[in-house]
């Protein structure tokens, strides 16, 4: 029974090790980073008030290396990962950008700086993550069935 525990395991660690090396995992990887250095900024700063962008790209950068690197994205076809990838990277972005110049304009103490500085990078890698994931929306996508299966 261990056995079958010990070889998911190796499987799944071997997913994560192959997916890493490409461009995207690497993407997603440096994300996820840089926007756990954008929290520890943030919630290091008098105003700690701008924690919510970090978060929520964080778990949604999270969520999506594990989606890709287990290769759910090609088990679930009602979903155009392509789309959905890259809005959450655009978006993700353009709030980053917005937030972090905010917090440059509106000044403050050394780690909201910080946060904010690397805010505009994690922003910037966004951009970048958005961009490469741009030609892959080409790719055709497979609807989902919408007639019954009694209906035949």
């Amino acid at each position: 029974m261990s056995d079958t525990g010990a070889e998911q395991s190796a499987s799944c660690m071997s997913l994560v090790s192959a997916y890493i090396r490409t461009r995207k995992g690497i993407v997603l990887a440096t994300e996820i980073g840089i926007c756990i250095i954008v929290l520890i900024c943030y919630a290091a700063s008098n105003t700690p008030g701008y924690l919510g962008v970090a978060i929520t790209e964080l778990i949604f950068s999270v969520i999506f290396f594990f989606l890709f690197a287990a290769r759910y994205d090609q088990q679930i076809p009602f979903i155009h990962w392509g789309w959905t990838d890259f809005l959450r990277a655009a978006i993700g972005g353009g709030l980053f950008i917005i937030l972090s110049l905010v917090c440059l304009i509106r000044g403050g103490d050394g780690p909201g700086i910080a946060g904010s500085v690397f805010g505009l990078l994690a922003g910037i890698l966004f951009a970048y993550d958005a961009f490469i994931t741009f030609p892959t929306l080409r790719k055709s996508h497979a609807p989902a069935a919408t007639e019954s299966p009694d209906n035949i």
